[in-house]
């Protein structure tokens, strides 16, 4: 066996553990936890570990994925309890999912390309599916599950032919809110429908320019959070309080503080 090749110890030494957590004598905390309370603990560690691969710290990477796989032996090890299904099987039924979805790799013809593996991995998804639009999971966060609605509509063929089209829709939805807005603006859920609208346009033209709006937005709640702490910072040193800031006040604070942010990049 190469150096680097896994190991199963340090596995059944997990399954081993939670088993003697969820055992007669084991953690009283862990022998109450079932499918549905662990839900919370299982999408806080997936947007931990995304947190760490953003950052790129390996240790941080490491750790967030030993999280992730505590949940995962956590929800077998309860469903091996009830006879329902084993860790062993969770892992034999990926395990023969991914040869399946890759006869490419093992034993049909070859691939090429990234672009033509998802062309294969579709056509075999279509199979399994009545609609297109078939298990994309509606508890994900919505902007995730627009990009995945809308994605796997464009793959059907229903999209826009080009991204001016979806700026052009934009513009339309953005206008339609100011005229709600412009006739009082108590008509909420005419707001909520109308703001849906220019959000989903707004995922479609992330699709088309192969940006991941999560991603994007993300990255501009970072700046936000960076300019916002600056601007903080620089009210501290005047001996200001955040709360006695009038509009114009806050409006020369943001300038300085997206001037100062400018000049500290590269």
């Amino acid at each position: 066996m190469p150096a680097d090749a896994p190991s199963s110890d340090a596995l059944l030494r997990l399954l081993e553990v939670m088993a003697a957590l969820r055992g007669e004598a084991g953690c009283p905390w862990d022998r109450q936890q079932t499918h549905r309370t662990l839900t919370p603990y299982l999408i806080e560690e997936a947007y931990e570990l995304i947190e760490a691969i953003e950052e790129g710290a390996d240790g941080a990477l490491r750790e967030e994925l030993g999280d992730v796989l505590l949940q995962v032996v956590f929800h077998a090890r309860i469903a091996e309890e009830r006879g329902a299904f084993s860790f062993q099987d969770v892992a034999a039924g990926i395990a023969e999912k991914m040869v399946t979805r890759h006869p490419h790799v093992f034993g049909g013809d070859p691939l090429d390309t990234p672009e033509q593996v998802r062309e294969q991995w579709h056509e075999h998804k279509m199979k399994e599916r009545s609609s297109a639009l078939q298990g994309v999971p509606a508890a994900q966060p919505a902007l995730h599950w627009a990009r995945q609605i809308s994605i796997r509509a464009a793959q059907t063929g229903f999209d826009w032919e080009h991204v001016g089209e979806i700026l052009d829709k934009s513009e339309e939805e953005l206008r339609e809110i100011r005229e709600v807005l412009a006739n009082g603006g108590a008509q909420r859920e005419s707001l909520e429908v109308e703001l849906g609208d220019l959000l989903l346009a707004l995922v479609n033209l992330a699709r088309q320019l192969k940006i991941d709006p999560d991603s994007a937005l993300r990255r501009a709640t970072r700046k936000f959070i960076a300019r916002f702490q600056r601007m903080e910072k620089a009210l501290h040193a005047n001996g200001a309080r955040a709360g006695d800031q009038q509009p114009e006040q806050w409006r020369r604070l943001w300038e300085a503080a997206k001037e100062a942010g400018n000049s500290e990049t590269p």
